[in-house]
């Protein structure tokens, strides 16, 4: 799931907050897989080099992975 709304990102150079509420909710929910975890990677440096803008307001940020 997590992939393919980042996937969905990568293609409109937008990050929905529909579809940052979901990763939001998976990743609280711990169901990630080790794909999930690597795409939110890039999902979070594209974001952070501005290939990709969030629609959420600036102060909320990404989740953190650890």
């Amino acid at each position: 799931m997590i992939s393919t709304l980042v996937q969905s990102a990568f293609q409109t150079g937008s990050l929905s907050v529909e579809s940052e509420g979901l990763i939001r909710q998976i990743v609280t929910l711990k169901s990630c897989k080790r794909s999930d975890i690597e795409a939110l990677q890039k999902l979070y440096d594209a974001v952070h080099q501005g290939k990709i803008r969030r629609e959420a307001h600036a102060k909320a940020q990404l989740p953190v992975l650890h």
